[in-house]
């Protein structure tokens, strides 16, 4: 499997990090998002800083910065960083040039089982859905169940026979080059990781989850983006004026919040963060829908269907915004603040 101890030091600081990411995703201008993908890896420049070990905030911004640039790029970017960062979690590391995908969705009809092995290992079988980028990757951390009906997380190579893949089922108009198809496993080894329930009782579980988000921010900084420039040409339309303030204020309100959060997963990494990055997933989604309606309301059908970047954003930011779960996740956060008799909102 090629996994072996992780020093924490392999990481890259803060220093520099969002200039240089910056840099080489606009000499990657043009590339398609698997080709990109390889180039950021290729630089060193998926190694961030990992969440809860006090540069949270710099992680986040690198996946912004991604996000901004293509989210179908970042989709890709972010399942291989949180796959470093579930393996550092685990005690492991990624070979050096190695690609990896998280694949942790789990709808009823395709789940994976992790058998024991002759050899006293683990082989995979059973089918796996929403696997992003399966095409591009080397290697995946993926959801599985035990014989027994554990939860269990694993780590596997794909290159290996009885890997199989299936693209008649991606039919997808936003975030179509995520590539996100299912991917058949039949006897394939795989190594365990960490034991059952580690995949979601861990720390970090929520840390990426908001981790997602960054993602969505950037994305949707770059259409109001866009929207400001525009009035570089139109100064003084009042209308488009307007409407950059109502997706700043938005934008704002959910950066201050991420700065906020990113600040508290710092401070106490190992507390539960469940209702922190709930929080700023539902804080990011909702600005970002208002970015959407302002961008489109003042720039009108020019950028959707001229200018091939903007146009993969208004695509892309409401399909890729659908991995949270809206009302239920609105649900979880009302029944911890009730359980919990806090107070959020007051300052």
């Amino acid at each position: 499997m090629q996994l072996h101890t992780s020093p924490t030091d392999t990481f890259l600081p803060d220093d520099d990090l969002l200039s240089a990411l910056r840099a080489i995703l606009r000499e990657l201008a043009g590339s398609e998002p698997a080709a990109a993908l390889q180039g950021l890896v290729a630089a060193g420049l998926d190694r961030l800083p990992l969440p809860g070990q006090g540069a949270t905030l710099a992680r986040w911004r690198a996946l912004a910065a991604v996000g901004a640039h293509d989210l179908s790029l970042a989709k890709l970017f972010e399942g291989h960083t949180d796959a470093l960062a579930i393996l550092h979690e685990a005690g492991a590391e990624a070979a050096a040039g190695t690609i990896w995908g998280t694949w942790c969705a789990e709808p009823p009809n395709a789940r994976l089982r992790l058998d024991p092995a002759r050899d006293g290992g683990f082989v995979l079988n059973g089918d796996k859905a929403w696997c992003s980028g399966a095409r591009t990757v080397s290697h995946a951390v993926v959801s599985c169940w035990s014989r027994e009906g554990e939860a269990m997380l694993a780590a596997v190579d794909l290159r290996q026979a009885g890997v199989s893949m299936a693209d008649d089922h991606w039919q997808a108009v936003g975030m179509r080059d995520s590539a996100s198809i299912d991917v058949y496993f039949d006897g394939v080894a795989a190594q365990a990781l960490g034991g059952p329930g580690f995949y979601v009782q861990r720390a970090g579980f929520w840390h990426g989850g908001a981790g997602v988000a960054a993602c969505w921010f950037g994305a949707a900084g770059a259409l109001a983006e866009a929207l400001s420039q525009s009035l570089q040409v139109r100064p003084s339309d009042p209308h488009r004026l307007a409407q950059l303030g109502e997706a700043v204020v938005a934008l704002q309100g959910s950066a201050a919040l991420m700065r906020e959060t990113a600040a508290a997963i710092d401070r106490a990494p190992s507390t539960d963060a469940m209702r922190a990055a709930l929080s700023v997933r539902l804080s990011v989604e909702a600005a970002a829908n208002v970015t959407l309606a302002a961008v489109g309301r003042a720039l009108g059908p020019g950028p959707m269907c001229k200018d091939a970047a903007m146009a993969r954003r208004f695509a892309d930011l409401p399909v890729f915004m659908r991995q949270s779960h809206a009302e239920r996740d609105l649900e979880a956060v009302g029944k911890l603040v009730a359980q919990s008799m806090e107070q959020p909102w007051r300052l």
